[in-house]
This record gives structure tokens, C-alpha cells and sequence, in this order.
């Protein structure tokens, strides 16, 4: 991936310094007047010089006094900009934002019509492809909110398998020439947590929820080494702009593994990134250890990832009584809870920390029962997480604290999924859903992510959300269920300190504090001054990780 050496900072921080292009050796650096602010485990700390070594390491955070202590080392002007600690997205997927770039990418698109339309281009597009794949479709965005069809698809191909991921990977949609592919007809029966949708006369319609995508997955002909690679290279690169210089993938396979471990190799990761294992399988067997602070700290695979259950848009979350718009249906709960605790125990005992998928009320509680059991009711050392921890019963609040469960949360989650939530489990739930607020008031911690290409990766639309619980209309006015928002302080700790404590990363990362990596951006605006409708709106101008600058966006505006 790029570097950029010390003669293109001047258009943002001007100064011209050595280039290693030269062959010089790298000195400490003062990075000065500048507006900084760092959250620390005592709040927010704001500096205006920035002091790192030349292996990108913090040497001094403070105010113009720390200059006088370094007459040696080289000074960049930072001309009163802003800077941050780099974001940390604590729930994503690297791969599948990368193979965006790749496939039939129908995010957004808000009518059926038109999604039937951009795959009916794709197809043109693309004749040699043997597979359309693809993700992105949303039934709750169309005007008539029901799911779609085969037939929809095959109006436009029918020649070929077709088969895409519904927005939040908890569902499908397939076209009848990928149905028959894989088998599936009238007689086909739903395996555990699954489903296939049924027409009146019992036939699929297309629609294939949760674990029973897997009978069409497996028809599909899997990544190479070489595509993954790309799809990890296209992706750091779409994510550092952002100013996220590190990110937790949330569910990878040993051969993943070993693409990012070769990458790291040969210096190819220009952020740092937190691993998980899927499942207790062979991926985790093939595994065998935890692999820690790997190739510069660049690295690390140290958790794996579980699913209790699917996601609240196709109902496949996991409820403990039946949503309030399906009476017959609580959802798919993925595991018996004997299963759960089993896996739970077993990626433990490895020396893994243990991160589960659980979006209802009911996968939740599991997820809960599972720890409290593995971990003898207390807190573990291993810090397990509950990803998403969307919807939890009330009474269940408290046990994050309690058993030392971090409660890895996507702030924008909320604001996407207000339209049909409460339609999914009524008021008296949704006291429990996206309650940001009442599990910090608990003592437990949140880290912030993203869970892209679900949403979009951009860190200050989570930000912007989890401080205003408003879309990025600005509505509802005064946000949707106001209380639960957050502080910027607190919204930028989970973003920031609180994703490295979720990783064991805190000593290294995750503040700009002395002995920490100097991972930081240069932003265009005061984040804790701005109207808070601003947020979302923040430009990175630069991204630094371990005292190097993987982006400068003075250097894309160049013609």
C-alpha cells in the first residue's frame, strides 16, 4: 500500500523535513499547534503538541512547554488544525466491504423496481459470469415492504444462479435457477436455525433466512487467496480516508487467517486489525492459539465469533415471546444453550476471548447464561463480548456489568433500523433495544462500530448518531428515544479507548497518550465544539498510524 514521505505534508502540516527517500534515518517528531483531544480513562484530555519517536511510538502529549524538550527533533506545523485519536471500529467485516467492489452491490436502492433493474444491469454488465452475487437489498426501504421473490429475478435472468445477501447477511434472496442449484424445493425441510420462505402452496419464494443460506453458499465457488487479498486491499484503502485506523473483523476462516497474516508479513496493512475466528470448528482447531501484537502490532487474532441468532429485519432474532408484527414467530436462535455454553467454554480454555452475535431478547439472555456459566459468574480476564446486544430484556441489563461482558454495539444500527423496530416488538421492548445509555449507567462498556458494509464505514456517522439518535435528515427532531443518546466524550471512548479495551489493546492504542502508538487524524472541524447536527459531516484530512501518514487528503485533490 502507499507511503507518503515527509514532502507532501506541507499542504496540510507545512513543513519540509528529510525523506527516507534520501536514505536519512528518521527522528523523533513535534507535531505542534495543533487543537488536540484525547479521551483517557479520566476523560477527556486536550493537548496542543503531539511529541512521537522514530519507530511511531508517543514520546510526549502536551502544550508548547514539551517542545523545548525535544531541541533535536524534527517540527511539523500543524497550523491550528484538530486532531483525534484514530477510530476504531469494534465491529466490521473487512472482506465483505472489499468484495463490494467486486460483486452486484444494491445497498440503498429504495424500491424493488429499481433493485430488479440495477441486476438486470449487472447482468448485461457482466455475461461471462457464471454466479451473480451481491448484497445490499433492504425490503423495509421499498414502498410496499414485503420481501421479493424469484420471479422477480428471473423476470430479468434466468439463465444463471443469482443469488444475494439481504443488507444485514441474515438473509437471502435467489432466483429459481439458484434454487434449483442447491436443491431446494416444496420438499425441502428448514434446518435448524433456518428458513426457507414459503409461498401458500408451500413452494420457496426465494427468500432464505439464516442458517439455511448455507445449502446455497455452498454452491457458490469460493474466494481464492488472490481474491481475498484484493478484496482486504481495496477495503484498508476505502476505510483509512475515513479515519479509521483500526477496525475488529468480526468472523474470519482460516484462509482469511493466513491472507492477513501474510500481509502483515509484508507490510501491507496500513491499519491495525482484531480478528475473530469463526466458530469453534475447524477454523478454530486449524487456529490452535491466539496469534497477539503480530507484524508491528499490526495484527492480532485473538477472539472467536459466535451466533445465538439472525437479525431483527428478516425476524430471525431470537425473541423470548413472539414479535409484535408475526405472532407466530420468536425468531431463530442459532445453538441450545448446552451448545452455546459448550463453545464458549472450549474457545476460552484456548485462550480466546469470545465475541456472540446476539441481536433479540432472548439470544441475549443466552449469551448471558453461556458466560455466567463459563466464566463461574464472575468476570473473565478474556473480557468476552456480546456483538450487537440490540434488544435485551430489562432485568438483563445489569448482567453486562456484572459477568464483565462487553457490549460491542453499532450506534447506527438505530437510527437504520427506528423505521420498523418498534413494529417488531412493540414499546414496551424497545425500552430494552439500542440502550445505549442504560447499560453505561450500569458500569458496563460499550465499544462502538459499524458492522460494515452493513451500514456505511464512515466512524462520524456513528458518532453522529450515538450523540443525536437522529437520521442524517435530522429527524426525528430531538432524536428517537432521546435518553439513551450519549456525550461526545462518551461516544468517542467507544469509538476510541473502550474498542482498544474490548481488543487488550488499551496499552498500546486507542488514546494519545506517552508509551501508546501515535495513531491519530487531522480532522476540519472542533468535533466537541461543532453543532452536534455537524458531526456526521467532519472531514479527515489525514491518517496517521505508528507515526506514518497512510493518508493525506490534500494529496487526492492533486490533479
Amino acid at each position: 500500500m502507499r507511503k507518503y514521505d515527509a514532502r507532501q505534508y506541507c499542504a496540510i502540516i507545512c513543513l519540509v523535513v528529510a525523506s527516507l527517500a534520501t536514505g536519512l534515518a528518521r527522528a523523533d517528531t513535534v507535531l505542534h499547534n495543533i487543537h488536540g483531544a484525547t479521551s483517557t480513562n479520566d476523560g477527556i484530555r486536550t493537548f496542543s503538541v503531539l511529541v512521537f519517536d522514530d519507530e511511531g511510538r508517543i514520546l510526549a502529549v502536551g502544550d508548547d512547554s514539551v517542545v523545548n524538550k525535544f531541541t533535536a527533533a524534527k517540527r511539523l506545523d500543524g497550523q491550528g488544525k484538530f486532531v483525534l485519536p484514530g477510530l476504531v471500529d469494534a465491529h466490521a467485516h473487512l472482506s465483505s466491504q472489499g468484495f463490494l467492489a467486486t460483486s452486484l452491490d444494491v445497498t440503498g436502492v429504495t424500491s424493488l423496481a429499481d433493485t430488479v433493474a440495477k441486476i438486470a444491469a449487472y447482468g448485461k454488465a457482466n455475461p461471462s459470469a457464471k454466479f451473480i452475487t451481491g448484497r445490499g437489498w433492504n425490503q423495509v426501504l421499498w414502498p410496499v415492504k414485503e420481501f421479493p421473490t424469484a420471479a422477480d429475478i428471473d423476470a430479468v435472468i434466468n439463465d444463471r444462479p443469482v443469488w444475494l445477501r439481504r443488507i444485514d447477511g441474515h438473509a437471502g434472496w435467489a432466483n429459481s435457477k439458484m434454487l434449483a442449484l442447491a436443491g431446494i424445493d416444496a420438499d425441502t425441510p428448514d434446518p435448524v436455525g433456518g428458513k426457507i420462505m414459503r409461498d401458500g402452496d408451500g413452494r420457496a419464494t426465494g427468500v432464505i433466512i439464516d442458517l439455511a443460506m448455507n445449502m446455497l453458499d455452498a454452491k457458490i465457488p469460493p474466494p481464492t487467496r488472490d481474491d481475498i487479498h484484493t478484496a482486504y486491499v481495496k477495503a484498508i484503502e476505502s476505510l483509512v480516508p475515513l479515519g479509521m485506523t483500526g477496525m475488529h473483523d468480526a468472523g474470519i476462516d482460516i484462509t482469511e487467517a493466513e491472507v492477513l497474516i501474510s500481509m502483515a508479513d509484508n507490510d501491507e496493512l496500513d491499519m491495525r486489525v482484531y480478528a475473530m475466528i469463526s466458530d469453534t470448528g475447524e477454523n478454530l482447531d486449524a487456529m490452535g492459539k491466539p496469534l497477539k501484537a503480530y507484524g508491528r502490532e499490526r495484527l492480532d487474532i485473538q477472539a472467536v465469533k459466535l451466533y445465538a441468532d439472525g437479525a431483527l429485519g428478516s425476524r430471525g432474532a431470537a425473541m423470548i415471546e413472539p414479535y409484535s408484527d408475526d405472532a407466530e414467530n420468536r425468531g431463530l436462535p442459532f445453538l441450545t444453550e448446552q451448545q452455546l455454553i459448550s463453545y464458549v467454554k472450549k474457545a476460552n480454555s484456548m485462550g480466546f476471548q469470545v465475541g456472540i452475535h446476539a441481536i433479540g431478547d432472548l439470544a441475549n439472555r443466552m449469551s448471558l447464561d453461556a458466560f455466567d456459566a463459563a466464566q463461574g459468574g464472575k468476570p473473565s480476564p478474556l473480557r468476552n463480548r456480546i456483538e450487537h446486544a440490540q434488544i435485551i430484556s430489562l432485568d438483563d441489563i445489569p448482567r453486562f456489568a456484572e459477568l464483565g461482558v462487553i457490549a460491542s454495539m453499532q450506534p447506527v444500527h438505530a437510527t437504520s433500523d427506528m423505521n420498523m423496530a418498534e413494529d417488531r416488538i412493540g414499546k414496551q421492548r424497545i425500552k430494552g433495544g439500542y440502550a445505549w445509555r442504560r447499560l453505561l449507567d450500569t458500569g458496563a462498556v460499550l465499544a462502538f462500530g459499524s458492522d460494515f458494509p452493513v451500514e456505511l464505514p464512515n466512524p462520524f456517522l456513528g458518532l453522529y448518531a450515538a450523540v443525536t439518535r437522529e437520521d442524517r435528515a435530522g429527524l426525528p427532531a430531538g432524536g428517537w428515544y432521546p435518553d439513551q443518546a450519549l456525550t461526545r466524550a462518551e461516544a468517542l471512548h467507544a469509538f476510541t479507548l473502550a474498542a482498544a479495551y474490548a481488543a487488550h489493546q488499551e496499552d498500546r492504542m486507542g488514546s494519545l497518550e506517552a508509551g501508546k502508538w501515535a495513531d491519530f487524524i487531522v480532522v476540519d472541524r472542533d468535533y466537541f465544539k461543532i453543532p452536534a447536527s455537524a458531526i456526521d459531516d467532519i472531514r479527515v484530512l489525514q491518517t496517521w498510524v505508528g507515526g506514518e501518514l497512510v493518508f493525506d487528503a490534500s494529496d487526492e485533490e492533486r490533479p
